[in-house]
């Protein structure tokens, strides 16, 4: 394996792989959901709107990316689903519908976040082994959860962020805000990644993804496990 510990990476891939494809099946499904009870059926007549994953799995960004991450010890997890198609047209109320079926993915990540630090005090039931690797796989449940409702709220279409600003702003705004759709994925991926990795190539030291997930990640997660009795 070229120097790597087959037993570390089956363990990590044991209580990492489980949480994030169930916090991506559950967010693409959501948006499946809101936007079929609003008005628009496309996503439930494609079969969509439902927590089975191999609905969901994009093998890219659902597997693969995930996994390299994990096996080069990065410092955090980035993955995606294939987006749930949703025609906004058809809703009731094509803006302010808009809104909601964003923040129907990220909402009900934080939901799954604070069930995940719940269910760790009945994790606490089982035998000593089981009762650690449940523990741990609930862990990464809340951690991964709060990252993905963090980064899909980031204010810059196509993220749900975006599409919530876009019904949320002015429309003068608003409409400037949507052409940057095409372009939105490559303007996120330079500031998160490429512009990092360019400052320092000039001996700077800048880290957006610390202030733009890192830290309303702990600052959740903090809360989290405060009201759930954790800390």
């Amino acid at each position: 394996m070229g120097g790597l510990d087959l037993g570390a990476i089956l363990g990590a891939l044991s209580v990492w792989a489980l949480p994030v494809i169930v916090a991506i099946t559950f967010h693409e499904a959501a948006h499946g959901y809101v936007a079929w009870r609003l008005g628009d059926p496309t996503a439930f007549v494609r079969g969509r709107v439902t927590f089975n994953p191999l609905r969901h799995i994009d093998p890219v960004g659902t597997i693969l990316i995930p996994a390299f991450l994990l096996i080069a010890g990065a410092p955090f997890l980035f993955g995606y689903a294939k987006p749930v198609p949703v025609n906004f047209s058809r809703l009731n109320n094509p803006r302010r519908d808009m809104v909601l079926v964003a923040a129907a993915g990220p909402g009900i990540n934080l939901a799954l976040a604070v069930v995940s630090a719940l269910l760790i005090h009945i994790a606490a039931w089982f035998p000593e082994s089981t009762a650690l690797w449940l523990q741990q796989n609930l862990l990464n449940s809340l951690i991964i959860n709060l990252v993905l409702a963090v980064f899909n709220m980031f204010p810059m279409p196509p993220l749900d962020g975006g599409r919530v600003a876009v019904g949320l702003l002015p429309d003068a705004l608003a409409f400037r805000l949507a052409r940057l759709e095409r372009v939105g994925l490559l303007i996120i991926v330079g500031v998160l990644f490429l512009l990092p990795w360019l400052t320092r190539e000039i001996g700077l030291d800048f880290n957006p993804i610390e202030f733009i997930i890192g830290r309303p990640v702990e600052f959740l997660a903090h809360w989290i496990l405060t009201l759930t009795g954790l800390t």
